[in-house]
């Protein structure tokens, strides 16, 4: 019988997938010239390095980003200055020897003033990039100038935490486990031959442990793929190693669930040619083809490579390896002046925490904050046109930096397209008591600006949806797979009382793992210009005084202008109502109300944990669905710019604490989304799409109505589309 170490080359050249990033970095042999090379299929690493593979994807031609010449200040860099900045880092003093992994490079931002006062024509300001490397297991953040070549700023950080992990990283996780004789004995012992595991590598969060303290642990768990691509739906309960990153030797070995089978590999099939073949009986009536057609193409347009314009509305739209899609300088036009206005200065998910409700060694520390660890740039995949996207979508890449300097392309990792599924913009009709035949109805067309990220065994897809009416919603979907725990139990009957069941069971030995989902956004809104306030509209119930009325009560809006953050921490309470208002107090209507905008909840979930427990600790900024911040360029990671193993000592809750003064300044609205999930079997073996949203919608902005003049439907107008003969 072969040992361990002759399985190792195997095992790890079937490994595809690393929970989160795998499939989508490239790694650190590739060096191109001076042009980014776009995601491979396969690459051809080291006997010591993991094969991976990224299945087949439909996908539209693309060879190239979008752009590759700067326009605009809040461009992305480019791959020419990706490699640049590398080439600087290499002849830098203090990394000429030995420079280090690149955790995350992307561009400095101008002064927020300095991009307010550029207009198109004027000279760009000066190109730098923010990069964040680790050496010594120490963080060096670095801001380096473009134009001169020189690193203009460097300095170590000396808080908790380190920045996100890399492809290196997770690949040294995997290897590190493969190596050990007692992973590949627990493995055997199971039954499970080694070309069918796979294994992931979630993140270790933070408890105050020893073992974790002054190192980067990542710990590894494995499930059993065969008979499926689902391998998430096949774990091998029990079986946990936690890895010193950098020092590359396991810390700790847990191998606690033998006992426990591993669920059958049957119906978790979710890919559409092995679910067609594995037959089965659909009762459900087939839907007939369906497709919004535009045969004079879209109205909307993207300038200069991330400029979008449509009808009333003007942004600008780019990739972010960390937050994924960025919107910024949204600005929609008045019907009356025709002028542009401000509303948004920039908007994007800040943080994502995803703690799983199990206190078992195996699961305690599966409390995610995905943005911050993983990116949710650098695991957003290729869109699938007419799936993801619709016809007339158009398609942008995301240009990424490896952990050498090296620029690749994301492809297709943001589309844009117009909506219509039917909905009413505005309508009335009159009764026919009034004599007046009127009916008025106006359509209700949309556009959208959409990336789906992967992160691991969940998809989440962000819409920034852009209305007419001057609305933006702000809308999560949920997908993919549920993490599941294997239990002893085929049916509930047989799961005796004394056993603590953290979720339902959502198939034969499959327990659904109940968990949260919070996302933060970060919403820097200029409603006409910087100089704004946060108003809470405090609905407040009144008696009717004696004899006044029939009535005994009734409501009214009390407006309280937030004067310090500590005003604006807002939990939102169903029988305690408010609106919340972000206002220009210099910019009033002609009938004196100032110009604003407010925050419509949605997916209001409250985070149920101790407040002192660690994970809670670390994502503070749960505990209030709404805050209010001065603006700080430094300010912009709800959990903090170093996130991975942080202990929650810099994050939105902790600057908070100043209780700085927010009145009729340059301010900074926060807003989490979230959801409790308790699973089902409808869950199982992979999600139907869950909506979370939430409306930044006008108030008092526009004089009246802005689209009262918008255009009916008429029949004339409309496409009548046929089925084209076949030859």
């Amino acid at each position: 019988m072969e040992g361990p170490s002759s399985y190792l080359r195997l095992s790890l050249s079937i490994i595809f997938i690393c929970f989160f990033l795998f499939s989508i970095v490239i790694p650190s042999w590739y060096h191109p010239s001076n042009e980014p090379k776009l995601r491979p299929k396969r690459f051809f690493p080291t006997s010591k390095t993991p094969i991976l593979e990224e299945p087949p994807r439909i996908s539209q031609k693309r060879t190239r980003p979008s752009s590759q010449t700067i326009r605009h200040p809040l461009d992305p860099l480019t791959a020419q200055e990706i490699i640049r900045v590398g080439s600087i880092l290499r002849s830098y003093p203090p990394f000429e020897s030995s420079p280090p992994p690149i955790h995350s490079l992307s561009l400095h931002e101008p002064e927020k003033p300095e991009v307010l006062a550029w207009e198109k024509g004027d000279p760009l300001p000066p190109r730098r990039a923010f990069v964040l490397a680790l050496s010594n297991g120490r963080t060096h953040e670095l801001v380096v100038d473009l134009g001169s070549g020189r690193v203009e700023a460097h300095s170590i950080e000396s808080g908790s935490g380190y920045p996100p992990l890399t492809l290196d990283d997770l690949v040294a996780a995997l290897e590190v486990s493969f190596a050990s004789a007692e992973f590949n004995e627990s493995i055997l012992a199971r039954g499970v031959p080694l070309s069918d595991v796979k294994c992931i590598t979630p993140s270790s969060g933070w408890y105050g442990q020893a073992e974790e303290e002054k190192r980067r642990v990542i710990k590894v768990q494995c499930f059993d793929q065969e008979g499926t691509s689902n391998f998430y739906m096949r774990p091998l309960e029990g079986l946990t190693m936690t890895i010193d990153i950098d020092k590359r030797e396991i810390v700790e070995f847990l191998d606690s669930g033998r006992g426990i089978p591993i669920p059958k590999s049957t119906g978790t099939e979710y890919r559409y040619g092995s679910v067609k073949k594995e037959g089965g009986r659909n009762t459900a009536r087939p839907l007939k083809p369906i497709s919004i057609e535009q045969p004079d193409g879209p109205s909307f347009s993207v300038e200069e490579g991330h400029i979008v314009k449509w009808a009333n509305w003007e942004f600008h739209l780019k990739a972010d390896h960390r937050a994924g899609l960025v919107i910024s300088r949204a600005r929609v036009r008045d019907p009356e002046t025709g002028a542009l206005r401000s509303v948004m200065y920039k908007g994007f998910v800040s943080e994502l925490f995803v703690p799983y409700m199990d206190p078992d060694e195996a699961w305690y520390f599966k409390t995610y904050m995905d943005a911050g660890e993983y990116g949710m740039g650098v695991t957003a995949m290729s869109l699938v046109p007419l799936n993801d996207c619709p016809r007339n979508a158009h398609y942008m890449d995301g240009i990424f930096a490896a952990s050498d300097g090296m620029p690749y392309v994301q492809s297709n990792m943001i589309c844009l397209f117009e909506r219509y599924a039917g909905d009413i913009s505005w309508r009335h009709s009159e009764s026919p008591l009034t004599g007046l035949e009127i009916g008025e109805s106006r359509p209700k067309v949309t556009l959208v600006a959409r990336m789906a990220s992967s992160v691991g065994n969940y998809d989440y897809i962000f819409d920034w949806e852009f209305q007419t009416d001057g609305l933006i919603r702000v809308k999560v979907s949920l997908s993919g797979m549920l993490m599941v725990k294997g239990a002893p139990f085929e049916n509930i009957k047989n799961v005796p009382e004394e056993y603590e069941m953290t979720g339902p069971l959502v198939s034969e030995n499959v327990v659904g793992v109940v968990h949260d989902h919070f996302m933060t956004f970060h919403l820097d809104m200029d409603i006409d210009g910087s100089n704004n306030s946060f108003v809470n509209v405090h609905l407040e119930k009144e008696k009717t005084p004696p004899g006044r009325s029939p009535r005994k009560s009734y409501w009214k809006a009390h407006r309280r202008v937030a004067r310090t953050e500590g005003d604006a921490k807002i939990q939102l309470k169903l029988y305690d109502p408010s609106e919340f208002h972000v206002i220009n107090p210099s910019r009033l209507s002609r009938l004196g109300n100032p110009a604003g905008y407010k925050v419509v909840p949605g997916g209001s979930a409250a985070s149920l944990l101790d407040l002192e427990d660690p994970p809670q600790l670390r994502n503070a900024y749960t505990n209030n669905q709404i805050w209010v911040t001065p603006y700080n360029r430094s300010e912009q990671w709800a959990g903090g710019l170093l996130v991975y193993q942080s202990r929650g000592d810099n994050t939105l809750a902790t600057w908070s604490e100043r209780n700085r003064p927010i009145e009729d300044r340059d301010i900074v609205l926060w807003y989490t989304l979230g959801v409790h999930h308790v699973p089902c079997q409808e869950d199982f073996p992979v999600m139907p799409t869950v909506q979370l949203s939430f409306d930044l919608k006008p108030i008092n902005f526009f004089e009246s109505n802005p689209i009262l003049r918008a255009v009916p439907n008429f029949e004339k107008d409309l496409p009548v589309c046929t089925m084209a003969a076949s030859s």
